[in-house]
């Protein structure tokens, strides 16, 4: 009965948050493949040095997931050699302006795991990063457990995490949650399971300080060590797996 109520709640809620807007794409992850007309593989370890810019130790290949009742795994490995995860995009197929945005996960655990949802600003290889900006639904690092981070990244920040908040929801690695923001002109609000856990509302609005007038991409990932996963890592921990059921958007 508990369970019941506690759907119940969090389905009101997140409707709550979509107002009058409809629901223009979802990602259901049928069949057996990811769309290619939705989805980008980003393969490597993103440059020779920089390990995506922070220092992480994974390899992203194409073999580290795959799409299974209607759900899409990513599974992190330990090789003899490295380690091997998935990085997937929307980049040039599916990018969004103001919304209601949300996805349903079940996260990985263990001492250097990083798994991640988030967005980037779609003029990222014009301006580069951090002036693109970044929308981090969710994240979520094995060393700190029980917590969930919501951040954004700006020029003004100077690509720091200075706009986030770091959330203690006791068991959020049991089962699956759902990581929701809402972002109008006005605000970007994130939520889980329907409660908010961070607003972010700069009185003034610029270039430097609010980039987030402009379509973006999601991206889905789940990083190993690094700054901010590691830097130790569990290698008993592995394989990891990072779930999602869905991602729906509405505007």
């Amino acid at each position: 009965m508990k369970k019941i109520l506690l759907l119940m709640l969090v389905s009101t809620v997140s409707f709550a948050q979509q107002g009058n807007r409809k629901l223009v794409w979802k990602e259901n992850f049928k069949g057996k493949v990811l769309s290619d007309k939705s989805w980008n593989f980003e393969l490597g370890d993103g440059c020779p040095n920089c390990g995506w810019g922070n220092d992480e130790r994974q390899l992203y290949t194409k073999d580290n997931h795959e799409v299974a009742g209607g759900t899409l795994i990513i599974t992190a490995k330990k090789t003899a050699d490295n380690y091997t995860s998935t990085r997937i995009t929307t980049k040039g197929k599916r990018e969004f302006k103001y919304g209601y945005f949300e996805s349903r996960a079940k996260l990985p655990v263990g001492k250097g795991i990083w798994p991640a949802f988030w967005m980037l600003g779609s003029n990222i290889d014009t301006v580069g990063w951090p002036k693109c900006g970044e929308i981090d639904i969710l994240e979520y690092v094995g060393k700190e457990r029980n917590t969930v981070f919501n951040s954004l990244h700006t020029e003004a920040s100077h690509g720091n995490t200075i706009n986030t908040k770091k959330t203690k929801i006791k068991g959020i690695e049991s089962g699956f949650h759902v990581y929701g923001v809402d972002w109008t002109p006005e605000h970007i609000n994130f939520f889980v399971d329907g409660q908010l856990m961070y607003s972010f509302n700069p009185e003034e609005k610029n270039e430097a300080t609010w980039p987030f007038d402009q379509p973006f991409y999601f991206l889905i990932n789940m990083a190993i060590g690094g700054n901010f996963g590691g830097p130790e890592v569990d290698d008993s921990i592995f394989p990891q797996k990072f779930e999602i059921d869905y991602i729906k958007v509405y505007q």
